[in-house]
């Protein structure tokens, strides 16, 4: 069994989670935190330079765009996108691909065989074409983008997670619950499913990290949510055409990226340190 006390004390952990409860802190409290309305156009304050900046304002901590929008108001609303797309999709996609893995691997035949061509069918497209066909077909919005999301990824966790429930299956206690009279359900819900959670929280973790990605990349090709909804995505599209003047709301969008991705890639590494029996061999016979 997992020992989540040793995990929760890996620092990488700790970082990782650290990042994530404050970028949710700010997506949960954006509609306090941000000093303006970030839809508010003041057309006689454009491209403003950050306020520490030579002929900056202090109302206007890291500037403003092209149309007079605070950027710092942007930036902390576009937080709160970014947070709705990621954990409505991650948990889409995981429910939807846990679900299809336990099936796959614990049953077997027809239905393993069924689930993994069309796993296999989905991977072979690139996946931020195939959601931006999604998207096109379902239109512009931050649900639809969720949605094309999921569609795309629960492929990832019953690729991975398939593979585990294959193993588990094939294990001495498992035999015995069979024998015990316990139920095909029973047996996924309190043997298989338990043991595999590691790997669950580690596939939610990335997957949170690439859903914020695929939304930007989506939304900066204009094709992601209303006109009127700030994404990361969105203000490095606008903030392209004056890079050279006004640096700063591209800056701004891309470090938040970099954060929200990073805080995904130390949590779930720390997980698969703590975690993966292999990597605990290791650390013992280095020990």
């Amino acid at each position: 069994m997992t020992d989540w006390t040793e995990v929760l004390r890996d620092w990488r952990v700790g970082l990782g989670g650290l990042l994530l409860l404050v970028l949710m802190g700010v997506a949960l409290a954006a509609p306090w935190l941000a000093p303006h309305d970030p839809n508010a156009q003041d057309l006689l304050w454009v491209l403003l330079p950050p306020s520490w900046a030579p002929g900056g304002d202090p109302a206007y901590l890291l500037g403003t765009d092209t149309l007079g929008r605070d950027v710092l108001s942007r930036l902390i609303w576009a937080t709160r996108s970014a947070a709705y797309v990621a954990v409505l999709s991650t948990i889409g996609a995981a429910v939807l691909g846990i679900t299809l893995a336990l099936i796959a691997g614990y049953a077997g035949g027809v239905l393993d065989w069924i689930i993994m061509r069309a796993v296999e069918l989905l991977l072979s497209f690139p996946a931020v074409v195939f959601a931006l066909v999604l998207i096109a077909a379902l239109g512009p919005g931050l649900e639809n983008v969720i949605i094309a999301v999921i569609a795309v990824d629960w492929t990832r966790f019953a690729r991975v997670l398939r593979s585990e429930v294959r193993q588990i299956k094939g294990r001495d206690y498992v035999a015995a619950a069979r024998l015990m009279g316990a139920t095909p359900l029973q047996v996924v819900l309190q043997d298989v499913l338990p043991n595999i959670m590691p790997s669950i929280l580690m596939l939610v973790s990335l997957e949170m990290g690439g859903a914020v990605v695929a939304e930007t990349i989506i939304s900066f090709v204009s094709a992601s949510a209303e006109a009127d909804v700030p994404t990361w995505g969105v203000i490095i599209a606008d903030g392209l055409s004056d890079i050279y003047a006004t640096p700063a709301p591209v800056i701004a969008a891309v470090s938040s990226i970099v954060v929200f991705v990073l805080a995904t890639i130390l949590f779930s590494d720390g997980l698969r340190r703590r975690t993966d029996p292999r990597q605990i061999e290791r650390r013992g016979a280095a020990a």
